[in-house]
């Protein structure tokens, strides 16, 4: 990580024209570098029509100058923001006036590590500034804004301390042998560990809803050609996203639509038929297709409903491994033959029968998608969480088991005491108490620069 005492700078808006470009600066020269342009002070927290001027004293643009001194600032420390005008070369330039005055580019999420490293947020905050940005729905953004809201560390800390009673229960007995505490399953004990369970569990809950909306589902559909697989993808986004034609080889390269079912974010990619060809190009959307399926979360095979099931299957064993992902097969066109929706298994696979045109079956389709993602729906319950923090719950989950299965079972004071110690490990490495520089460069590095 780069010095944390520099004064950085970048640009806080998008790239490209637009109303307004923002140029945020941080750090202990924030405002002697912002003076030195305007040639007036900054006043603490007002905004000051001015013009921005190079180290000449030629205009660069003109527009508005707002100071945040710290330690009241998003980072913690002296903070500058230029508002001028939007498009490339302005903001470009009046950055590079910014830089020529004594400050540094921002590297990716330096100004929220900041923030982190200054105690103005915790790591579950500012990583749910950068999920709330990436956000795929409605639903992900509010999870992610409830955990930014502190909602995800409040819950922490309240376990934290309900393990800290817990050790301190434990330890009573084994620092003071000789004060004939006693030592057996108590009541209250018991209501304590189930207490701190159900929390954890609670938690746990929570967070996994919140890491399935923010990394989705990477769906692919595939199968022979002309069964209806662009149909299912048009069906699935709610428009004609895929052209459709009764000619075998219409999709060549891979169509990729992110979509959101009751809140769920989808990655559908509609591939190009399976079947023999001596035709290159179409060799190539097949290979493609082929690779976009060895990704994928979830396979949907898309074979018309009148095609022979058990032929189907070998087909699909014979074209991909159904055991290495979660292979479906999708029997399109029930309207053609008058059979009713309906979903079972052959053999260990899933079958789902529906039409794509009229469609009919769909709501079962989607709820199975939702079931493979473990989606339940969204809940005031829903936490903005990633992987980590699942793993993490997890385990804290698993030392406070097997620190009661030592205290009950075998008596182990020492051993379920260092169970405790685990399981508040765990839980610190979410917010951030306990963690490594690795660890922080792999989460800020995945910010966008200015944030």
């Amino acid at each position: 990580m780069s010095n944390s005492q520099d004064t950085i700078a970048a640009i806080a808006t998008p790239p490209g024209r637009g109303a307004i470009a923002i140029v945020r600066i941080s750090g202990a020269d924030a405002s002697t570098i912002a003076r030195s342009m305007t040639g007036i002070p900054p006043i603490e927290r007002q905004a000051t029509l001015c013009s921005f001027c190079d180290r000449e004293g030629v205009p660069v643009d003109q527009g508005l100058m707002l100071f945040f001194p710290g330690p009241r600032s998003f980072t913690g420390e002296d903070v500058v923001e230029l508002h001028g005008h939007g498009g490339t070369i302005v903001s470009e330039t009046l950055l590079a006036t910014v830089l020529a005055c004594g400050a540094r580019s921002a590297e990716p999420g330096e100004f929220a590590l900041r923030a982190f490293l200054n105690d103005k947020l915790d790591l579950t905050q500012a990583e749910a500034i950068a999920d709330l940005i990436d956000s795929g729905s409605q639903a992900a953004a509010r999870a992610a804004l409830r955990s930014l809201e502190g909602r995800f560390s409040h819950q922490v800390v309240e376990l934290q301390a309900q393990l800290t009673e817990l050790r301190v229960h434990i330890e009573a007995w084994l620092d003071f042998p000789d004060e004939e505490l006693e030592l057996d399953d108590t009541e209250e004990l018991r209501d304590r560990f189930a207490t701190t369970r159900d929390g954890l569990h609670d938690l746990l809950a929570g967070a996994r809803q919140g890491a399935v909306l923010r990394t989705g589902l990477s769906v692919v559909i595939a199968g022979p050609p002309n069964a209806g697989k662009s149909s299912l993808l048009n069906r699935l986004a709610g428009y004609d996203a895929a052209i459709v034609t009764h000619i075998p080889g219409t999709t060549r390269d891979p169509l990729r639509e992110h979509i959101s079912l009751d809140g769920l974010p989808i990655n559908v990619i509609d591939t190009a038929g399976l079947r023999e060809s001596a035709d290159p190009i179409e060799i190539e959307g097949m290979r493609r297709s082929h690779a976009a399926v060895e990704k994928a979360d979830c396979l949907l095979w898309v074979v018309e409903q009148a095609a022979d099931l058990a032929a189907v299957l070998c087909e699909l064993r014979e074209a991909v491994d159904p055991s290495g992902r979660r292979a479906t097969i999708v029997q399109n066109k029930v309207d053609l033959t008058g059979d009713d929706a309906a979903t079972f298994e052959i053999d260990g696979v899933g079958v789902i029968r529906l039409s794509a045109l009229t469609g009919e079956g769909l709501p079962l389709l989607i709820e199975y998608l939702k079931t493979i993602a473990g989606y339940a729906g969204e809940a005031r319950s829903t936490l903005g969480a990633r992987t980590r923090h699942v793993a993490a719950l997890e385990r804290a989950s698993a030392a406070l088991d097997r620190a009661q299965a030592q205290l009950v079972q075998s008596r182990a004071l020492e051993l379920a005491a260092e169970e405790l110690r685990g399981a508040q490990l765990a839980l610190s490495e979410i917010t951030g108490e306990v963690t490594s520089d690795d660890l922080l460069g792999e989460i800020f590095g995945s910010f966008c620069i200015g944030k």
